[in-house]
C-alpha cells in the first residue's frame, strides 16, 4: 500500500478530488491530510471522506520534526500539496526526495513564484494578455515552484476572459489531470522498486 498524505491550506477540492479519486483503490490511499490552517475548510471534506486531518503552525512546518513525526507514524511514502500556500521546509524536502509533488494554475515558468497562488495567477495571465494559461504539476524543491516540470496541460484564454474564466478553464484541467498523475507516479516508483521506508 503507497499512502498519500495531502496538504492544504484552503478550501481543499483539490485535496477531496484525490482522495475520491483513490477511494476504492487497495493499493493507493490517502491517508492523512495535513494544514497550516485550523479554520480551512479541507477539514469540513476531510471528515466527510473519514480521513484524519491535523493542523500545525508556521513554525511547526519551518522546523518539521513535529510533521516528520506524525508522517512517520501514518508511514507516508509521498506527500501532495494540493492548495498549500506554504514553502515546503528543508527537513521535509531531505526526508522526502523526488516524493513531494505540487500543482501551480499556470504554465510555469510563466506567473510563478512567492506570493503567486490561486486569483492572483489567473489576474496575472488575463493582465499580460497570454493565449493561454493551464497547470504544472511539478517536484517541490527549495524554491517557490522551480522544481523539475512532470506534467503541464494547457487551456486556451480567448479576448474578453475574465481572471474568474481562466480559473474555471484551470480548475477543470486540475480536476482532470492531477489524481491521475499522482497514479502514474506511484506505479512509476512501484516499477523501479523505490523503496517506502519512511
Amino acid at each position: 500500500m503507497v499512502r498519500l498524505a495531502l496538504f492544504a491550506s484552503g478550501s481543499g477540492s483539490n485535496a477531496e478530488n484525490i482522495a475520491r479519486y483513490f477511494r476504492q483503490r487497495d493499493d493507493v490511499e490517502v491517508t492523512l491530510i495535513i494544514s497550516n490552517k485550523a479554520d480551512a475548510y479541507v477539514h469540513h471534506r476531510a471528515r466527510e471522506l473519514g480521513i484524519p486531518s491535523f493542523t500545525f503552525s508556521r513554525e511547526a512546518f519551518d522546523k518539521g520534526d513535529e510533521i516528520l513525526e506524525l508522517l512517520r507514524r501514518y508511514r507516508i511514502d509521498f506527500i501532495i500539496l494540493a492548495g498549500f500556500l506554504l514553502r515546503v521546509s528543508q527537513p521535509l524536502l531531505d526526508a522526502y526526495p523526488h516524493r513531494i509533488v505540487n500543482i501551480h494554475p499556470a504554465l510555469l515558468p510563466l506567473h510563478g513564484g512567492k506570493g503567486m497562488y490561486g486569483d492572483r495567477v489567473h489576474r496575472a495571465v488575463v493582465e499580460a494578455g497570454d493565449r493561454e494559461s493551464g497547470i504544472t504539476i511539478h517536484y517541490v524543491n527549495e524554491q517557490y515552484d522551480e522544481g523539475d516540470i512532470i506534467f503541464q496541460a494547457r487551456c486556451a484564454v480567448v479576448p474578453g476572459d475574465t481572471p474568474e474564466d481562466v480559473a474555471r478553464k484551470v480548475h477543470e484541467l486540475e480536476y482532470a489531470h492531477f489524481p491521475v498523475v499522482i497514479d502514474a507516479l506511484v506505479k512509476k516508483s512501484k516499477q523501479e522498486n523505490q523503496p517506502f521506508d519512511n
